[in-house]
């Protein structure tokens, strides 16, 4: 029998398999999501579809299903774990007689939750607006067919279009804040170009150990912590290579499996210290068991953000809990390009510091003997 507890809200996951398949660990990952987002698994609910159901994606019978559980545990809210549309949302609350929450408002729910900077919380605002804007659409349609028949004149489409504009003219607002953080960061990255400082970018899959590799090579106090996300704002810091170039090093917000695009877009400014770096450190959690399809959707997202041309030396992070040997790996040109380590306990910190210093090695100036040693094989 599940307890509920004395405060947060209490959740019931959905979990249908469209033939995608690893449904447990799609439904783990959503529990820690849920998680994340302050809930309480309540219960969970899976099944099979061929295709969603228009109205209510799941189907009459799988509905009834769910609605039952929320009856006997009195869940707060249901949490799909697919892109609901504005309808079948609607539909759904009707149905269950409680909030229903698609994967989407659920990660950008999280994103609310742990935004710090200013520049982050725009980002995130900016995200929510545009997922809203969706919803308001498919929430009004029956008063935009309408077009004002009896009872249904001027306030119901007035509210509607008061709503779009007061959305749109946010929306332009933020974004002309979010361009000047854009031309202050462009400037920023410039100055470095300049001063010939490399850039290294850590990227990977969210809650992978990013911010705790990144504590570890720079000795920084960057938050990091066993949950989805802990890192929106980007942290920049110098890191020491003996006989490398001078090394900036950026920790960012990690991905995740069908991130919102609206989310990619707003936090564009952000990622562009992965899409301008010199080098990306792919963290990988090399304990997880979908590693692989964390990886693919890492590259995918890498892909939509015009990053994925830049260099790349992936890291398996975790090595001791998945039990590998620390060490590196080398393509048959003898180039490393990959680096097994812990960030937790060090091992195989120091072959990846190798290796940034084998991708950047400090160029020492031409001495005096050097220069005649040239001009006498030049024949000047």
């Amino acid at each position: 029998m599940f307890e509920r507890p004395s405060r947060g809200d209490c959740a019931l996951l959905v979990e249908l398999d469209l033939g995608e398949g690893r449904v447990s660990d799609r439904l783990a990952e959503l529990a820690a999501l849920a998680a994340s987002a302050g809930a309480t698994v309540a219960g969970t609910v899976t099944g099979r579809r061929q295709r969603p159901d228009s109205a209510t994606f799941a189907g009459k019978g799988k509905v009834e299903e769910i609605a039952g559980l929320r009856r006997s545990t009195g869940a707060d809210l249901v949490i799909f774990d697919h892109p609901l549309s504005g309808v079948q949302q609607r539909n759904l609350e009707q149905a269950l007689e409680c909030r229903v929450v698609d994967r989407a408002s659920l990660i950008l729910d999280i994103f609310a939750l742990r935004a710090r900077s200013a520049e982050g919380k725009l980002q995130v605002e900016l995200a929510q607006l545009k997922h809203m804007a969706t919803r308001l659409v498919g929430g009004w349609t029956h008063l935009e067919r309408q077009r004002g028949g009896i009872g249904l004149r001027g306030p119901g489409e007035t509210q509607l279009e008061t709503d779009r504009r007061l959305i749109a003219q946010r929306v332009r607002h933020i974004k002309e804040r979010l361009r000047g953080v854009a031309r202050s960061r462009a400037t920023q990255s410039r100055t470095r170009r300049r001063a010939a400082v490399r850039t290294v970018a850590l990227v990977g899959y969210t809650n992978a150990g990013k911010s705790t590799l990144f504590n570890r090579l720079t000795g920084a106090q960057a938050y990091a912590a066993n949950q989805l996300f802990a890192t929106l704002d980007t942290t920049l810091r110098r890191i020491h290579v003996p006989g490398a170039e001078t090394i900036v090093l950026s920790d960012t917000v990690g991905f995740i499996r069908d991130l919102p695009h609206d989310l990619v877009a707003a936090f564009r400014a952000t990622l562009a210290e992965a899409a301008e770096a010199d080098l990306l450190l792919h963290v990988v959690d090399a304990a997880a068991a979908d590693r692989d399809d964390q990886i693919a959707a890492v590259e995918a997202v890498l892909e939509e953000i015009g990053a994925s041309g830049v260099p790349q030396i992936r890291v398996y992070n975790k090595c001791d809990a998945a039990a590998l040997d620390a060490g590196v790996e080398r393509d048959p040109c003898g180039t490393i390009v990959a680096v097994r380590a812990s960030a937790l306990t060090g091992e195989g910190c120091a072959a990846l510091r190798e290796a940034l210093a084998e991708r950047f090695p400090l160029r020492t100036a031409p001495t005096d003997e050097t220069c005649s040693a040239a001009a006498a094989d030049s024949g000047t």
